[in-house]
This record gives structure tokens, sequence and C-alpha cells, in this order.
């Protein structure tokens, strides 16, 4: 059996927690069946969203530090910056 890492298996648990979340907020949608119920739950999902990304991605980078150079991790740092800040764009 292959050992796993850790920041990988936390990026994995953190997706399968993101992922039931977003079903759960499905499921309450159809369950209250307003559109207004529906709109606060989607505008909570566009929080729990950013915060997954930027999350898992810093625990990719710390995982993989040692690996990959400054350059990159800067590179990978702005794109981030880049799709939050188009979420906010109007």
């Amino acid at each position: 059996m292959t050992v796993i890492e850790r920041a990988l298996l936390f990026i994995i648990l953190l997706r399968l927690l993101s992922g039931s979340i977003e079903i759960t907020a499905a499921a309450l949608m159809y369950k209250f069946n307003d559109l207004e119920k529906a709109f606060y739950i989607n505008t909570l999902l566009a929080l729990v969203g950013p915060v997954i990304l930027i999350v898992t991605t810093a625990l990719a980078l710390i995982g993989l530090a040692d690996r990959i150079s400054l350059t990159r991790i800067i590179c990978l740092f702005c794109g981030i910056f880049l799709i939050l800040f188009s979420l906010k764009a109007d």
C-alpha cells in the first residue's frame, strides 16, 4: 500500500468537504423551493469556494516548497489573486 503525503490527504479531505457542502446546499435549495432562499444559499457558497481554493493551494505549495522555484510560487499566487479579483469585478 502506498503511503499518502499529509498535505495531499488534507487537500483530498477539504475537497470532499467542499463537495459535500455543495451537495447539501443544492438539497436545501430544493427543499425550500424558494428563489430568495436559494439566492442566499448560493451567496454563502460563493464564500466557501474561494476559501477552499486558497487553503488547498497553500497546502499544496507547502508540500511542494522544496521542489518548485520561487518564481513558480509567485506565479501561482498571482493566478489565485486574479481569479479572486475576477470574481469581485463587476
